[in-house]
């Protein structure tokens, strides 16, 4: 039996919900652009392409600042193949050259342990 919660509900402003609904979008876009740079490298992209992006984002990463550039080193995934998809995409997101913000780091990504392919 479920109950409800005697407090009152929360109702966000309509500034405050535009915001969020913004936010959210950016952030899907952001995922779909992952997805389909993920597609050529991962063959079960249709059926599991944005799972793989999502644990992707949990996994944890280190963080190294070199002199010229911000190394994120993401751990391995939960399978080799997912790993290999990973290192793939961490490839085409350094040929970018993306800079991170506010700084002249140039981003660099990869996956502990797995070879650029």
């Amino acid at each position: 039996m479920q109950t409800v919660s005697p407090e009152p509900v929360v109702k966000l402003a309509a500034e405050i919900q535009h915001l969020v609904n913004l936010v959210k979008m950016v952030a899907y876009q952001a995922e779909s652009d992952l997805f389909r740079a993920v597609e050529p490298h991962y063959r079960r992209v249709a059926d599991e392409g944005r799972t793989l992006i999502q644990s992707a984002m949990l996994i944890a990463a280190d963080l190294s600042v070199m002199a010229t550039q911000l190394e994120i080193l993401i751990a391995l995934q939960s399978s080799p193949h997912h790993s290999k998809a990973i290192a793939a995409l961490c490839e085409e997101l350094n040929r970018t050259e993306t800079c991170f913000p506010g700084s002249s780091l140039r981003l660099r990504y990869a996956v502990q342990g797995v070879s650029a392919p």
